[in-house]
């Protein structure tokens, strides 16, 4: 009971969207525009930077905020913390009062992994702002992310528990990015360097 208790915790503040909120705010349906994700990275391209911040932020924390909720109301469930950080990733993509369109979990993806062990999100930082740079695609740093954490997250505990919680959220992050990966290597995607440099651009500008 505690585990489903800990992933409904999750679930449902993981529903909470910044996005959706931001979006109305500025008389916009980001479910229409851009991307059409209620995620950081729509709202930043619809909305722009400060919004874009506001949000990834948010999304952050409400996984990790979850995480700790659910830690502190199930002390002895050992896995209620990761359980809930997986509910807000999942939340996040499926929120239920928005017939389940949401966004593609990244953000919400991080801070589960920050609340659950805060080397292993450095850890994975590190690599994936790596990997972005040489692919030169920004869908490498949640496909990476994904693939790692997983194994890094048994690495470090020998739990295969643990293993199999953080894939379910792993393999999520992975489906809803599938079709970015197409994008990329149809080069319909911005890259990495260019986002950048037109970044640069137009603040010089």
């Amino acid at each position: 009971m505690q585990s489903i208790l800990s992933v409904l915790i999750g679930y449902l503040l993981g529903c909470m969207s910044p996005a959706a909120f931001l979006g109305r705010k500025h008389n916009k349906d980001l479910l229409k525009e851009g991307t059409g994700n209620l995620g950081a990275t729509n709202t930043l391209i619809v909305l722009g930077a400060k919004s874009g911040i506001l949000v990834m932020v948010f999304d952050i924390a409400k996984a990790f905020i979850a995480s700790r909720i659910a830690k502190y109301l199930f002390p002895r469930q050992y896995y209620a913390g990761l359980l809930a950080g997986t509910g807000a990733v999942f939340g996040h993509c499926f929120p239920c009062h928005m017939k389940f369109k949401g966004g593609k979990g990244v953000a919400s993806f991080a801070g589960m992994m920050l609340a659950h062990d805060p080397v292993i999100f450095l850890i994975l930082l590190a690599i994936c702002i790596v990997a972005a740079l040489i692919v030169n695609y920004g869908v490498a740093m949640p496909l990476t992310a994904a693939i790692l954490y997983p194994v890094l997250s048994l690495a470090f505990s020998g739990d295969f528990w643990i293993f199999g919680i953080t894939a379910a959220a792993s393999i999520l992050i992975i489906v809803k990015h599938w079709s970015n990966i197409g994008k990329a290597m149809r080069h319909e995607h911005d890259t990495v360097r260019g986002f950048f440099k037109a970044r640069l651009s137009a603040h010089k500008g």
